[in-house]
């Protein structure tokens, strides 16, 4: 079983993710991840995020291991993240490993903004995540208070609609949810009301094709 999840920045696409894989018994991949590694990668070895032919480069050198989560999961590395990912050389580099992921026996769990549409099409189960941008930047803002991170609600409001906007308008892979995704919305939910109703959208979805 595949489940793919998508939605925009801080959503909660992530935690359930987290939370279905364990559920289910399942690998998890945070695709988010890698695009932060590339930029990482970049920025370690004093590139601009904006350099395709370096990013590129940068992807196709990442692995799925040792990532350094305390690094990647920064403010800023989001932001050089969605620069990044905009790319799609750097996005057709990073496919084959996802796909390759998802194709484990049993099944896999993957969140990210293009699994249902891209990486899994054929994906038993999608989800596409979603919540209001002020709802989405409180919960980033109490992630990074919890990081001892500087926090500035009206930047990271901005930041969450700029990316918004970014990873809805790109070229290649645009945010979007699958035709045949089921929408869930967490803007009123807390982390238990939500998994419970990602847990229902997934039990009803496997017992359709069962």
């Amino acid at each position: 079983m595949i489940i793919a999840i998508d939605g925009p920045a801080a959503s909660g696409k992530g935690t359930l993710a987290r939370r279905l894989a364990a559920h289910y018994h399942l690998p998890h991949l945070d695709t988010g991840l890698l695009y932060r590694a590339t930029a990482l990668a970049l920025l370690d070895a004093g590139k601009r995020v904006d350099d395709p032919v370096a990013a590129v480069e940068a992807a196709r050198g990442l692995a799925l291991i040792d990532f350094d989560e305390a690094r990647l999961r920064t403010r800023e590395m989001g932001e050089a993240a969605s620069v990044v990912a905009a790319f799609p050389e750097v996005r057709a580099a990073l496919v084959d490993v996802q796909r390759r992921f998802a194709a484990r026996d049993g099944g896999a769990v993957l969140d990210g903004r293009d699994i249902g549409t891209v990486i899994c099409p054929d994906a038993e189960v999608k989800i596409f995540v979603t919540a209001s941008p002020e709802t989405r930047a409180n919960r980033r803002a109490i992630e990074l208070a919890g990081r001892s991170q500087k926090v500035d609600y009206a930047s990271i409001l901005q930041d969450i609609r700029k990316r918004d906007a970014r990873d809805s308008e790109r070229g290649a892979a645009p945010l979007k949810a699958a035709e045949d995704a089921a929408i869930l919305d967490t803007s009123a939910l807390d982390v238990e009301n939500a998994f419970r109703a990602a847990l229902a959208i997934v039990e009803r979805r496997t017992s359709a094709v069962a």
